[in-house]
């Protein structure tokens, strides 16, 4: 069975802009790749210190992450879900990181929100069943 997959818009950044979006890329590449408890163990504590981010700078922040990385602007939503997360917290904020299934066709996904919406998703918030979430944190709960 073939699945047909249609990439994600990808806008050019220059290259003075396109070394930390790589180097996250790469970063959660290999993040993908751990067992869940650690993964989340990892993002907890990548989140520590970091305001909330709005929707504009999750959304800026995975466009930079699409732009420089030909799997996440495809099907790798770990990946790219990930990078977006950790090049939001370089920039100082932290997105709802969350994974869990789609609904229709059922699949494992993961993505990224913010106050309250989904970040980059061509789909309503009730297509995704979340299973895992890393929300920020206030500074309080940091201590």
């Amino acid at each position: 069975m073939s699945m047909s997959v249609v990439l994600a818009e990808r806008r050019r950044l220059p290259p003075h802009r396109r070394v930390v979006p790589l180097l996250v890329v790469g970063v959660a590449r290999l993040l993908a790749k751990v067992k869940p408890a650690r993964l989340r163990a990892v993002l907890e504590f990548a989140r520590r210190g970091a305001a909330p981010a709005t929707v504009d700078q999750a959304l800026a922040a995975r466009e930079a992450v699409v732009s420089v990385s030909l799997r996440c602007a495809g099907q790798g939503c770990l990946q790219r879900s990930i990078a977006t997360a950790l090049l939001c917290r370089v920039r100082g904020t932290w997105p709802t990181w969350c994974t869990g299934v789609r609904t229709h066709p059922f699949a494992a996904h993961a993505w990224v929100e913010a106050e309250g919406q989904l970040v980059g998703e061509g789909h309503p918030k009730g297509h995704f069943k979340t299973l895992m979430s890393i929300p920020p944190v206030s500074r309080d709960q940091d201590r």
